[in-house]
């Protein structure tokens, strides 16, 4: 508590801090000189970065969808899948803050690239499998490749975006979230009932293969398209470089946490780590188990179960673009997190108490697509608004590894609730209540005056 009531002193001395660096600022910069520039800067990048967020989400969870036949084909157990799809998240973890510090060490445009090529291959790997435990090792290695990827891109956007244009733009990237959704859903039932018996492989190995390749192209994309820095930027001209950077060091200039020592020490990068595992208990729970709910209410074909997950995720992108418009053009951030997250957890309550109904696990799922995918990125503008420099490299990844420990319990959890009491209700209550808790920390335990800018 003592750190945290240390950091409320510096969040005091902020607005002076920007009094005295907007005398600076050139006059003659406009609003709409300062918007042109920015929308070239998200066209240059955002597309890129965005197609390599729908295929990072796309490899993570595609074995939610494998699961469907891999299980039979292999003489897996539920508890099995459950271990599985979670220990993803042990190498993700320990690699997350060594990762991150790399990247700001190296350049995100070689790092991000190395992440994109080494998982794509590895997620390939998976087709192969043919054990429990070489399920478990590919899972493992293949969160140590993919650590560091989503706080990178965070942390990259920090270079180039100040804090108040940078939801959207946070929002318009985690919009591969469900866009994966949408287009993953479809493209896995495809694949595992058309390429089924083709070179003698079963769909779900197809499946594994074909969604790697994307990854692996994407990656040498991002060596060629992304600049480290501002002054690399040769598509700028010298008065716009000079600008963006002004931009950026003034965003800087009110964040108390610039070294790696200072996120450790502080309460509040703890509490955030909670808030997020808390939510991603949630994201995890949707990504893993949608199509296990949906066949669970009689539908047993997978294209159909991949055509309906497009009706959640095309609900909660429209739901996500709002809400970052709205955060922006507001500069409210808590609201933005709490009632997405206080959503999410009413449809995980609805989805327990349906299981035999697909009109209304259709209902609770889209409510939990909405929440969940709406809270995630509007969560980000909580930390990057007071983590700056080295620490924001490793703060953005302390937080996200941490976190993401809830990737592994999320699914083990409710994989191991469901064998003993065979069903999915009691692992949903549990994820309701996880989104619960998230609000209701974020409304006690983060003030508005150190995150609304």
């Amino acid at each position: 508590m003592n750190s945290i009531n240390q950091e409320r002193v510096l969040v005091d001395k902020v607005g002076d801090d920007v009094r005295d660096v907007a005398v600076h600022i050139d006059p003659e910069v406009t609003a709409d000189t300062a918007g042109a520039v920015y929308k070239r800067i998200a066209i240059r990048f955002i597309p890129l970065l965005f197609a390599c967020y729908v295929m990072a989400y796309l490899d993570r969870v595609n074995v939610g969808f494998a699961k469907l036949q891999m299980l039979n084909d292999l003489q897996f157990s539920e508890a099995i899948y459950g271990l599985g799809a979670g220990v993803f998240f042990i190498g993700y973890f320990l690699f997350e803050v060594p990762s991150n510090l790399l990247l700001h060490k190296l350049g995100a445009r070689r790092w991000i690239a190395r992440i994109m090529i080494t998982w794509s291959l590895l997620s390939m790997c998976t087709a192969w499998v043919s054990s429990p435990l070489q399920f478990y090792v590919i899972r493992f290695l293949l969160g140590i490749a993919e650590a560091g990827f989503y706080p990178g891109m965070l942390l990259f956007l920090t270079y180039w975006f100040p804090a108040h244009r940078r939801g959207r733009m946070v929002a318009l990237l985690t919009a591969g979230n469900p866009v994966s959704g949408m287009l993953g859903g479809p493209l896995s039932g495809f694949l595992m009932s058309s390429m089924a018996g083709v070179m003698g492989m079963h769909g779900w190995q197809w499946l594994f293969i074909l969604e790697a390749i994307p990854g692996v192209l994407l990656g040498f994309m991002v060596l060629r398209h992304l600049n480290d820095r501002v002054a690399d930027a040769a598509w700028l001209s010298a008065e716009e470089r000079a600008m963006v950077q002004r931009d950026i060091d003034l965003d800087n200039k009110v964040k108390t946490h610039g070294s790696v020592t200072d996120v450790f020490r502080s309460g509040r990068v703890w509490l955030l780590a909670l808030i997020l595992f808390c939510i991603i208990m949630g994201s995890y729970a949707l990504s893993f188990w949608q199509p296990t709910i949906i066949k669970g209410t009689g539908i047993t074909d997978p294209k159909l179960i991949g055509l309906l997950t497009i009706i959640p995720y095309t609900a909660a992108l429209v739901t996500m673009i709002l809400m970052g418009r709205s955060a922006d053009r507001h500069r409210e951030r808590r609201w933005h997190v709490i009632v997405p997250a206080l959503f999410a957890a009413c449809g995980f309550v609805v989805c327990a108490n349906s299981v035999h109904s697909s009109m209304l696990s259709m209902t609770g799922l889209t409510m939990v697509a909405m929440g969940v995918v709406s809270a995630l990125p509007m969560f980000w503008a909580l930390p990057t608004s007071f983590l700056g420099g080295a620490g924001a490299a490793a703060g953005i990844a302390l937080i996200n590894a941490t976190a993401n420990l809830a990737g592994f319990i999320s699914p083990t959890a409710i994989g191991a609730l469901k064998a003993l009491t065979g069903t999915l209700s009691s692992g949903l209550y549990l994820v309701a209540v996880s989104l619960t808790l998230a609000a209701l920390l974020i409304w006690a335990c983060i003030p508005s005056r150190l995150v609304n800018r």
